[in-house]
């Protein structure tokens, strides 16, 4: 089994070739491929790597599926005996990527 652990949006991600995955909004249009190099471990049939932080010889690659909104966050804010009553609602930007291979030069 091969996957790789990434960095994106501030967030890591076990990923698999062949699997979709919902990351913060990135600046692509559908249909584009996206090259992610923030690789921080890979297994390739067993044999780990582990960069320190990244591997520089190991990239994704994956394509910009869609772009949509993650679920409503609502947040409350409450002042008791002051009369102060404060909801606010959030829905995360994000791009869905499908992971098509994972290079490995080397």
């Amino acid at each position: 089994m091969n996957y790789a652990i990434i960095e994106t949006s501030g967030k890591q991600l076990w990923v698999e070739p062949g699997r979709f995955y919902d990351v913060n909004r990135l600046p692509a249009n559908p249909g584009d491929t996206v090259i992610l190099n923030r690789v921080l471990l890979v297994n390739n049939q067993g044999e780990i790597n582990i960069g320190h932080p990244c591997l520089p010889n190991v990239t994704i690659k994956a394509t910009v599926l869609r772009h949509l909104r993650g679920p409503k966050i609502v947040v409350y804010k409450m002042k008791p005996k002051k009369g102060f009553r404060n909801k606010k609602g959030h829905r995360q930007e994000l791009t869905r990527l499908m992971i098509d291979q994972i290079n490995i030069k080397s």
